[in-house]
């Protein structure tokens, strides 16, 4: 029996639902190409000078490498034990999986206020405000679900046989650890890093609480722009973050490609 189509107002309304949400992305994008010295909609004249001044301004240039560096540091952190807590829930017998799991999971249940509330406590009490390290190691904890959750999905598509072959012909393992399971399950993990980057990156309440006057984020010097004086590079820098995140879901579906291609290939 053929399958039935969508229903025309089913098609309106998602079609209506994108709009209302890609109205603002456009919006913000327009603007950040405007030539006038303040934000209009539509702008009457078109020009580059808020990219140059984005790219040129000293406190926005520092801003973005704020943000870089930390991104990296919480990618990395959130990466490795994600994927080594993966394995471990994907191939062990513990009896407490499913407890270490959801507790893995409470940075996205939890709300974000209160886990930066939380942290800044921490924080103060150890003098590490504005410590761009430890801001990574923040950012990591919660951009560990999202890895933890991609590395899951990915590991349960390594054949375990193929381990099991390798340990009976002599692999000690480790070896079939860093031979056999990391190059198979690869395309997953260099997903999870990049939405573990993405997360840090375009992380907002956390770095407000944390990153103080020496270590301000990207999003924390658009916020302060907004807050307090609406400078029209703001466009601009909004815009390139939705470069970023688009950039980031670009390369994460040549991933999943790879990763659906190494897989049939695995197949017998």
């Amino acid at each position: 029996m053929p399958e039935r189509g969508a229903s025309p107002g089913l098609s309106t309304y998602v079609a209506l639902a994108c709009l209302v949400l890609l109205a603002p992305i456009v919006i913000v994008c327009v603007l950040s190409f405007s030539g006038e010295g303040y934000l209009r909609f539509p702008p009457s004249s078109f020009s580059l000078k808020w990219f140059d001044i984005f790219f040129g301004d000293t406190r926005w240039r520092q801003s973005l490498v704020s943000s870089t560096l930390i991104a990296l540091v919480a990618c990395v952190i959130a990466t490795t034990i994600g994927f080594l807590a993966a394995y471990a829930l994907v191939r062990g017998e513990m009896r407490a999986k499913k407890f270490v799991l959801s507790l893995m999971l409470a940075p996205i249940i939890v709300p974000t206020v209160i886990t930066a509330i939380a942290m800044y406590f921490l924080t103060a009490k150890m003098g590490l405000v504005g410590n761009m390290l430890w801001i990574g190691f923040c950012h990591a904890v919660v951009a560990l679900p999202i890895v933890l959750l991609i590395l899951l999905a990915a590991l349960q598509g390594v054949d375990v046989n193929l381990e099991r072959a390798a340990l009976s012909l002599g692999a000690s393992r480790s070896r079939v650890f860093f031979k056999v399971v990391v190059p198979i399950a690869l395309p997953g993990v260099m997903s999870a890093a990049l939405f573990a980057f993405l997360a840090s990156f375009d992380e907002l309440v956390i770095s407000l609480f944390l990153a103080g006057a020496r270590a301000q984020t990207l999003p924390v010097r658009i916020w302060n722009s907004l807050h307090l004086e609406i400078e029209p590079v703001v466009a601009a820098a909004a815009t390139f973050l939705i470069a970023v995140t688009g950039l980031v879901l670009l390369l994460d579906g040549g991933f999943r490609r790879l990763r659906d291609s190494l897989a049939r290939k695995a197949r017998p």
